[in-house]
C-alpha cells in the first residue's frame, strides 16, 4: 500500500472554505462490495491511530491548556463511545467534532481561539480497479491569530509524518471490515 502527497481533491467540500494551510494524503484500500461507508472511514480513523501518536497527543494536551487551548475530555469507554457514533454534523468525538457528512465524505475538526482546523475523510472510487478506492486524507488550517501561527510551527512536521501513518492505519482498519463484510 503506498501513500502519496496529492493536492486537494476538487470533490471535497473543504474547496468550499478560506484556510491558510493544507495538505492532502491518498492511498489505496480494497472495497470489491462497496460495502465500506463514510461513517465506517471515521471510525477507523479514530481506530487507526499508531499508538506511538498517543503519547504525542498527550503530551500537546498538557502544553496547549497550560494556555488555554481545547484538549478533548479523557474517556473511559471509547468503545462504547465508537460503537454508538453515527458521524452525524455536530457529533463530537474527543477534539474532534463532525462539521459534514455524506456519501463520500466526512468533514471534522474544531474551532479553537488560536486556529481553526478541518479534516477530510474522503473517498472515491478507482476507475482502473472496481475493488479498489481512494481514499484522501486532507487537512486545512486558519489562522486567528499570530499564536496560531506559532503554535502551528512546530505541529506542522509532526503533522506531515503522523498523517500517512495514520492513512494506513485507516487502511488497514477498513481492509479487516471489508474483508468480514465479505464472508
Amino acid at each position: 500500500m503506498k501513500t502519496k502527497k496529492v493536492s486537494l481533491p476538487k470533490e471535497s467540500i473543504l474547496n468550499n472554505s478560506n484556510f491558510e494551510y493544507v495538505d492532502s494524503f491518498q492511498t489505496i484500500y480494497h472495497d470489491p462490495l462497496n460495502q465500506i461507508s463514510s461513517k465506517d472511514i471515521a471510525i477507523a480513523f479514530f481506530n487507526g491511530t499508531p499508538k506511538w501518536t498517543e503519547t504525542l497527543f498527550s503530551i500537546r494536551n498538557k502544553i496547549v491548556s497550560i494556555f488555554g487551548l481545547k484538549t478533548p475530555n479523557k474517556t473511559q469507554d471509547r468503545e462504547r463511545i465508537l460503537h454508538n457514533f453515527q458521524c452525524k454534523p455536530g457529533e463530537r468525538i474527543g477534539l474532534f467534532k463532525v462539521y459534514h457528512t455524506n456519501a463520500n465524505e466526512v468533514i471534522m475538526g474544531e474551532d479553537d481561539k488560536h486556529l481553526n482546523f478541518r479534516i477530510s475523510l474522503l473517498k472515491d472510487s478507482n476507475a482502473d480497479n472496481v475493488t479498489e478506492k481512494k481514499l484522501t486524507i486532507s487537512t486545512t488550517v486558519t489562522f486567528n491569530n499570530w499564536f496560531g501561527k506559532l503554535y502551528f510551527l512546530p505541529v506542522k512536521p509532526f503533522h506531515k509524518l503522523i498523517v500517512p501513518k495514520m492513512l494506513k492505519g485507516i487502511v488497514h482498519q477498513i481492509d479487516h471490515k471489508a474483508n468480514a463484510l465479505s464472508k
